[in-house]
Parts: structure tokens; C-alpha cells; sequence
């Protein structure tokens, strides 16, 4: 027993050398790890809820977005470094531990509780340091780059603890200095994301995860929308529209994933900006996944035959629009990479075509009925599949 757990402890390695380019698939801690930002973003998902006016708008942008980078920081590690070892499964969970204090502080985080949102958000980074730091004190290939990811997080991690104890509006000018240097970290990496680029397969598959989690707020947005109320044929197309659109949004995002854009960037440095354009499209459209959810609960729980307020109007169309454009970019990314660059130009054209038409919408839709708007939209969600099913029958012959 004594030697069996001895083995267990394991220092970091690196996983992505040419014998590690196997298939690989999320650990079981990886999964478990996701289950936590479940609750977190339904938090997120209530607050915008209850306020879809364009600064409750803003106000989710600013809790979401260090939410993602937390759980992009941990993915970029595991997915090179993590060899589920006794001591990362411990950090893990005290880093679930600060995921939960996100959920608790959420509900006012722009408020009252922001302080603490700050403090939890300063925990992960440090947790985010000594991860970093175990692999920088045994994986000396990779020093350079465990070097600057141990200072960018430092740097973060000071200037949120920071925040969390200085008054507001002060606190909030130091978040966004907190999350610039958040969102110049990949790229300050540099030509370092080419020598240690993550995994081809287990990134695009954590990825993947963590857009089922927020397409999941879809699925509870058109249950919360239709519990207690009467049923009718107006309320089953409207819940039926509902779940074509969270349908369409992963057929066209889970159709077209892969690690293209990583291998290019493999294969030539020059590429890099693909493979970092691919991970920065990823948080646009998380968050506008996480609002259509909303969205279509605000459209379903109205009156089907009566005409939505400007602002929920605005909050589904802007939010699909989102997701359109970010899977358009997404698919841009995948273009270098492609043997069909006809059909990427096309589908690249399709997504931004319909995001234009959605934003349309929104602008001339004043007088349509709710089920009249979230039936255009989900038709101009589904058209995106038969688009693609057209393609492929085309290309094949």
C-alpha cells in the first residue's frame, strides 16, 4: 500500500512531446473541475435575468470574464503539464473551493460582495503561481514559458487582492487593468505557444466541455420559460424554437471542432495568430451562449401573441448574434488549415450573413410577437445546418 501511494506523487511532466500526441480525453478531475462553474455561470445566468438592460449586460461581461480565464488558466496547465498527481488533485480542489466563493459572491458582485468576488478571483491566480511553479522547479524545458505565466499571474493575482481592498469606482479601474494583463498573457507568450502548443486533441475537448455547460443554460432557459404556464399550441412552438436554436448553435460549433488551428500554428509559426484568435473567439461565445439561454426564457416565459420590451429583444438577438459571429471567426481560424477552403469561405460567409440579419432583426422587429421573433430566429439558426448538409453533399460529389 505504502509503495502503491508513493507512486502517486508524481512531479508535473510535459504532455505534449511526440509521444504524447496520442489521443487524450479529459480526466476524470477535469470533469468533476467543470461541474463547479456549472453553478457559477447559472448564478451569472439569474443575475443578467434579472436586469437584460445593456449595463446589466455589461455588468455579466465583467463577472464572466475572469470566470473564463480561471478555468482557461487551469485547462493551458492540465493540458501540459498534469499528471494527476495527489498534490494537483489538492489544488484542484481548493480551486473549486475559490469557484464556489465565485457563486456566492455573484449575485452582487458589482456590489456589496465585490470585495469578496476580487478575493476569490485573487485565490485562483495563486493557486494558478504554485502550479506554475512546480513546473518550472522540474520541467527545465519549459522554463521560459512556466517563468512568465508564474509572473503574469503574480501580477494578477496582487492586483485583485489589491482591489479587494480599496473602495469603488477604484476597485473596478484595477480589475480592468487586472484583466488586461489577463488577456495579453497569450500573446506576451509568443513564439514560447508554438514550441509548448497545448494538445491537438485534449484542448479542443475541454473546449468542447465547457461549451456544452453554457449551451446547457439554453436547455434551462426553455424550461424555466414554460414551467407554470398553460399549455397551448402557441407555447409548444415557442419551446420548440427554443430548443432548435440551442440545437443549431451546437450542431454548427461541434461540427467544426478540432485542433486545426493549433497544428497550424505547429507547423508554422507564423500561424500563431490562428491558434490565439481560436482561444480569445471562445469567451464571446461563452457569454453568448450563456445569454441566449436567458434570452429565450425571457421570450418564452410571454405571451406568445404578445410583443417583447426593446431591451429583451435586444438581449436574444444581440446574444445569437454573438454566438454567430464568434463561431464565424472560429471557423476563419480553421480555413488555413482546411482542404476545402471553398466551403470554409462559404461557411465563414453563412455565419456572419445570418449574425447581420439577426442584429436587422432586432432593429426593425419593434411590432413582431415573441413567437414571431424567436421563430425567425431559430429558422435562421437551423438554416445553418442545411447550409452545411448541403455543402458536404456537394463536396462529395
Amino acid at each position: 500500500m505504502t509503495s502503491k501511494v508513493k507512486s502517486w506523487w508524481q512531479p508535473p511532466a510535459l504532455r505534449i512531446g511526440e509521444e504524447n500526441r496520442i489521443e487524450r480525453h479529459a480526466t476524470w478531475l477535469e470533469l468533476f473541475y467543470d461541474l463547479i462553474f456549472v453553478a457559477v455561470i447559472a448564478e451569472m445566468a439569474h443575475n443578467l435575468n434579472q436586469d437584460v438592460s445593456p449595463s446589466g449586460f455589461l455588468g455579466f461581461i465583467m463577472l464572466f470574464t475572469p470566470l473564463w480565464w480561471s478555468w482557461v488558466s487551469s485547462t493551458l496547465y492540465s493540458t501540459r503539464f498534469d499528471t494527476d498527481d495527489p498534490l494537483h488533485r489538492f489544488l484542484t480542489g481548493i480551486q473549486m473551493f475559490c469557484i464556489a466563493m465565485f457563486a456566492v459572491n455573484v449575485h452582487d458582485g458589482l456590489g456589496e460582495s465585490s470585495a469578496g468576488f476580487a478575493f476569490s478571483y485573487a485565490l485562483v491566480r495563486i493557486l494558478n503561481v504554485i502550479e506554475y511553479q512546480r513546473a518550472l522547479r522540474h520541467i527545465a524545458i519549459a522554463r521560459k514559458l512556466t517563468v512568465k505565466f508564474v509572473i503574469s499571474f503574480g501580477i494578477v493575482g496582487a492586483i485583485w487582492l489589491m482591489s479587494a481592498l480599496v473602495p469603488m469606482p477604484l476597485r473596478f479601474v484595477l480589475w480592468f487593468l487586472a484583466s488586461s494583463v489577463d488577456f495579453a498573457t497569450p500573446l506576451l507568450i509568443g513564439e514560447l505557444s508554438v514550441q509548448f502548443a497545448p494538445h491537438t486533441s485534449h484542448l479542443p475537448e475541454r473546449f468542447g466541455l465547457f461549451i456544452i455547460i453554457v449551451l446547457g443554460q439554453s436547455i434551462i432557459g426553455v424550461v424555466n420559460g414554460v414551467v407554470q404556464q398553460q399549455w397551448d399550441i402557441l407555447l409548444i412552438l415557442s419551446l420548440a424554437c427554443g430548443i432548435s436554436i440551442a440545437f443549431s448553435l451546437w450542431w454548427i460549433y461541434f461540427d467544426n471542432l478540432g485542433g486545426s488551428a493549433i497544428e497550424s500554428a505547429r507547423a508554422c509559426s507564423r500561424r500563431l495568430w490562428a491558434y490565439q484568435l481560436w482561444l480569445y473567439m471562445h469567451l464571446p461565445l461563452a457569454i453568448g451562449l450563456t445569454a441566449t439561454g436567458v434570452g429565450i426564457e425571457k421570450v418564452i416565459s410571454k405571451a406568445s401573441s404578445l410583443v417583447l420590451p426593446e431591451a429583451e429583444r435586444w438581449l436574444i438577438c444581440s446574444a445569437v448574434a454573438i454566438c454567430l459571429l464568434a463561431l464565424g471567426i472560429i471557423n476563419f481560424t480553421g480555413l488555413i488549415a482546411s482542404n476545402q477552403p471553398r466551403r470554409c469561405k462559404f461557411r465563414i460567409g453563412y455565419r456572419f450573413g445570418s449574425a447581420a440579419l439577426i442584429i436587422i432583426l432586432a432593429i426593425a422587429g419593434t411590432n413582431l410577437a415573441s413567437i414571431e421573433l424567436i421563430g425567425i430566429i431559430a429558422v435562421v439558426c437551423a438554416t445553418q445546418i442545411v447550409l452545411e448538409l448541403r455543402n458536404v453533399i456537394v463536396s462529395s460529389h
